[in-house]
């Protein structure tokens, strides 16, 4: 049995970190439901196609959706490396990922709330900061050699695992034919959709979710370095009184602690207020909250995704340009007059008291206990077909534009990033030991879409649109644009439904593989025959070997 004093440090410990996260839970609770209804009304869709260079407007674009896309810094990891692959240019791909960890809501208001408006104020000033200078900086330290040669080989899927390679090519390919509706559906429209506040339910929960062991470790870690380390050993390993040489030091140091303390994203609050405690800087708070990103186990993904040279050259550009960001920062701060300078005894209080941060925590959990409720409801929906539920952290991916796949006994599994998508590939079963963790919109039963009469895969619609409680699903946005200008003509005989295709199966006449001709990703008619293909890619090759004989001799047969 442990001795009665090491018990009570211990204690210590634990009530200083629960402490904090009372006096944060409803700030966490409001960032979390903010963060998700903008994820619910802004297109991931529309992030990947409009980052396709470093001019200032796609670096703006870049910056918003980044912002928009409020998440932890591995699943921000994978959407800035799919991007990236998809064409993205590679500078536009990492301000991306830099705004969704730093420029979001959750992070400003815990910042607030724990240790001051002013570390709220320095995150945005400091993150748009810190993104300038990557941007200059890039130029110098990123070859455009090194990042042309990192992805070809994510294109050639040097860095990816799969578990199941046909199938997760034939998703891969579903998807790439397809594209999330809500681009273009008007935002007043979606207001109005009670599907789209589900969604922004469905992120806020999921994000939680993703995020309760990084936000546990924090403040776990941030409780016993609050109440146990003893000051002369902040005092030791920060500088102090030597002007701009203790500033500079202070801002080198802070990304070396985010690198092994391995907690990224809101998880670093509670642990940049036992900093600030501690005796850190301004300046060396403010590089320590942005360095979540080059944590040690994003480093060896980064490695896994571009390589050796230009993880190297990743990191140091990163830590330069979160150092640069918090020394300047802390000037600039200084000079309006802005800067704090004092520090707490304590981070909060461990006595409990009927306050109005007691009465809006309670607030919180109802909130957060309704919108979990949403959550799980929302999943048993048939209208759930855009989304899934990553096995392994719980976030909610898009389906469409999922970082990662794995299919396991014919069923497709979608993952934020690759490392929950590697976690599952090791060992499945414990992931599965509650049944199958994907929402069931992926294996819902075919809709017919109510325009045209096409039979539609809910998980692969190319458009939807809710009306009166009810999803409909298109074969296109043309289709679901003519219904939405007028309904009424297409449901005079009540809401078209599920239907079971009848059509007879295809076969692909590129790859061999079994199509359904009414979902089919792409058809081309040679005479009086129509040749079905499981993806764009195929039809591209046809029309080649079509294209490379006279008058189409010797090419490939196909299903009429």
């Amino acid at each position: 049995m442990l001795p009665l004093h090491v018990l009570s440090l211990i204690w210590a410990g634990l009530e200083q970190g629960l402490a904090m996260l009372w006096a944060t839970l409803w700030a966490l609770a409001l960032g979390f439901l903010l963060s998700g209804a903008v994820q619910a009304f802004v297109s991931r869709q529309e992030m990947r196609d409009l980052l396709g260079d470093r001019r200032p407007l796609a670096l703006l674009r870049a910056t918003g959706f980044g912002a928009a896309s409020s998440s932890c810094s591995y699943a921000a990891s994978a959407m800035a490396k799919s991007i990236f692959a998809k064409g993205a240019d590679f500078v536009a791909a990492m301000v991306f990922m830099f705004a969704s960890t730093n420029l979001v809501i959750e992070l400003g208001i815990v910042l607030a709330v724990l240790i001051g408006w002013q570390f709220t104020a320095s995150e945005f000033f400091g993150g748009l900061l810190m993104i300038a200078l990557f941007v200059l900086v890039a130029r110098v330290t990123l070859p455009a050699s090194l990042v042309e040669r990192a992805r070809e080989r994510l294109n050639q899927g040097e860095g990816q695992a799969v578990i199941d390679l046909t199938a997760a090519c034939a998703v891969g390919a579903n998807a790439a034919a397809t594209s999330p509706p809500d681009a273009e559906i008007p935002w007043r429209e979606r207001l109005r959709s009670r599907q789209a506040w589900s969604d922004a339910a469905g992120y806020a929960a999921a994000d939680l979710t993703m995020l309760r062991k990084e936000l546990a470790i924090g403040f776990i870690v941030a409780g016993f370095l609050a109440a146990l380390v003893p000051a002369a050993f902040w005092q030791a390993l920060f500088l102090t009184g030597h002007g701009f040489w203790s500033s500079l030091e202070n801002t080198l140091l802070g990304p070396f602690i985010a690198m092994i303390s391995f907690v990224c994203s809101v998880g670093n609050v509670p642990l940049a207020a036992a900093l600030w405690k501690g005796g850190i800087s301004f300046g060396g708070v403010v590089s320590f909250i942005f360095a979540d990103l080059i944590s040690f186990p994003l480093l060896l993904i980064y490695r896994r995704f571009y390589g050796t040279r230009l993880t190297l050259r990743m990191l140091g550009s990163f830590w330069l340009v979160m150092s640069a960001a918090g020394l300047i920062t802390q000037y600039v701060f200084a000079g309006l007059h802005i800067l704090p300078t004092a520090r707490p005894r304590v981070i909060v209080s461990d006595a409990f008291a009927w306050n109005y941060t007691t009465w809006l925590d309670l607030v919180a959990v109802v909130l957060l206990a309704t919108v979990f409720w949403e959550a799980h409801r929302r999943r048993s929906s048939h209208a759930e077909g855009k989304y899934a539920t990553d096995p392994v952290c719980g976030m909610q991916v898009d389906i469409h534009i999922a970082p990662a796949t794995a299919t396991v006994d014919g069923r497709s599994y979608y993952f934020c990033s690759d490392r929950c998508r590697d976690r599952f590939a090791k060992n499945p079963e414990p992931f599965l030991v509650s049944g199958p963790a994907a929402m069931d919109g992926i294996t819902s039963s075919p809709a017919t879409d109510p325009v045209c009469g096409m039979t539609v895969d809910p998980a692969a619609a190319a458009a939807t649109l809710a009306r009166d409680d009810l999803t409909y699903y298109f074969c296109s946005t043309g289709c679901r644009d003519r219904f939405a200008k007028n309904p009424e003509s297409f449901l005079a005989s009540g809401p078209t439904g599920m239907e079971q295709a009848t059509s007879s199966p295809a076969t692909d006449p590129v790859c061999g593989m079994t199509v359904d001709p009414a979902t089919a990703a792409a058809t081309i008619t040679r005479g009086d025959h129509t040749y079905y293909f499981c993806s764009t890619g195929c039809a591209g090759e046809f029309e080649k070997r079509w294209l490379a004989t006279p008058a189409g001799i010797g090419a490939p047969g196909g299903s009429k």
